[in-house]
């Protein structure tokens, strides 16, 4: 490949969104990953225990995920989410049984808290504007800090919500982070709340498409390619050492940096990044959901956190599992199992499963993890970071990976620009 190259180190959803912003901005770019298969955190893979495509993890969007919104747009798969035309969330307590559906309405004057069918049983329309605390607090607070982490609706609504959202207890967790995914969903109104599932997995909505977009715009991948070290000349990245073998680059190359933040600090002499993480644990089940399951089902006081019904199975996830970490995988199958055959009238006996436990699935969202998250321009005049675990603002999710993967292209664009020679138009925003 001749002229100007971008690397873009790691393919996962981070990565992919930088180099899809990259080649649209007509830059050659090639994307480097470490593994045999894109996605990083975010993929889909052929269980034998199971004898179905699985995804590792379960992952929701919600409606007012503009960035992963737009990302689907542009590697042409926004179509392959499914979700109900407004905003629903079923939730289900296994100590009582009993169900409820919340309803926001479409705009930002929550005018469904008014009507007690739309609302959790047994909670109180001032009990709904208990996170208001969050919006004011300062960047040192916890959610404990600012809003009551007690109550009936704290265990049917917040605690379930932020739990999800943080991948951490909300006790400890970060304010200004809970804030922040507040604002952009429940705060906006139902508009912004509608809950969306890659119905056909992870891999064929938001990794496989970008893999062929990326090639027809004429980029390179290469998989199995793991970096080992960068080479710098002062103030500039100005080599490649691959497992495989050495790259020099040019005056003109860049660097995207989207791998993990300790892999990061490998490559990177002095980057202060997030050290602190939190564990998911996720349960597979070959079962048919029963008809009338919903998509997703909110779990309470139980093991179980959220049910996701997929056509051929049932999926469970846990957040904040480092608990679970240690504990015999068969019982937690058998422990989820009943949970799940309980709450849909399901056989007592448990069908084919598997646990995934993903150890350090995301950063620790509290203040202090937070406040070590780098920003996208780094002190090297031709590399920029791409991650969930760098400063977007928001937790670990798909949105932020989404948001940090175009940051870094804007910023790259931003440098070719600059430079003498570039002669290229910034066509990148954050």
């Amino acid at each position: 490949m001749n002229g100007r190259i971008v690397h873009v180190i790691g393919a996962g959803v981070a990565g992919l969104s930088a180099a899809v912003r990259l080649v649209e901005a007509g830059l050659s770019v090639v994307v480097h990953e470490a593994t045999r298969a894109a996605g990083g955190r975010c993929r889909s893979y052929y269980d034998q225990s199971l004898d179905l495509v699985i995804d590792n993890g379960n992952h929701l969007l919600l409606s007012g995920n503009h960035a992963a919104l737009d990302y689907l747009g542009r590697i042409g798969s926004r179509e392959k989410l499914d979700g109900p035309r407004s905003a629903a969330f079923d939730f289900a307590d296994v100590r009582s049984g009993q169900r409820w559906r919340l309803r926001p309405n479409e705009g930002r004057v929550p005018w469904w808290l008014l009507d007690r069918r739309r609302r959790a049983p047994g909670t109180r329309v001032s009990e709904y504007f208990a996170p208001l605390g969050l919006l004011t607090a300062a960047s040192t607070a916890t959610v404990a800090d600012a809003m009551s982490c007690t109550g009936p609706l704290y265990e049917r609504l917040w605690r379930p919500v932020l739990l999800a959202g943080l991948n951490t207890d909300p006790r400890e967790g970060s304010a200004a982070l809970a804030a922040a995914l507040l604002r952009e969903t429940l705060a906006a109104g139902g508009r912004a709340c509608r809950p969306l599932i890659a119905r056909e997995g992870l891999s064929p909505t938001f990794v496989d498409p970008a893999v062929a977009f990326l090639k027809r715009g004429n980029a390179t991948i290469r998989f199995g390619e793991r970096l080992r070290a960068i080479r710098f000349d002062g103030a500039r990245a100005a080599g490649l050492e691959f497992e495989a073998g050495s790259e020099i680059l040019s005056d003109d190359d860049a660097l995207v940096v989207a791998v993990p933040p300790g892999a990061a600090q490998d490559l990177l002499p002095g980057l202060e990044a997030p050290d602190g993480f939190r564990a998911i644990v996720n349960a597979h089940f070959r079962m048919a959901p029963p008809p009338g399951q919903p998509p997703i089902l909110g779990v309470v006081n139980g093991l179980t956190e959220w049910l996701f019904a997929f056509p051929e199975h049932l999926s469970a996830t846990i957040s904040a599992a480092d608990r679970l970490i240690d504990r015999p995988r068969e019982e937690l199958a058998a422990e989820i199992w009943r949970e799940a055959a309980g709450l849909n009238g399901l056989p007592a006996d448990i069908p084919p499963w598997q646990i995934v436990k993903e150890k350090r699935a995301t950063f620790a969202a509290t203040p202090a993890q937070n406040a070590k998250r780098p920003p996208s321009r780094t002190r090297w005049e031709n590399i920029a970071l791409a991650g969930d675990w760098t400063r977007t603002g928001l937790p670990a999710t798909i949105e932020g990976a989404v948001r940090s993967g175009y940051k870094a292209a804007s910023i790259i664009v931003g440098m070719r620009a600059s430079a003498p020679r570039a002669g290229i138009a910034t066509g990148v925003s954050p």
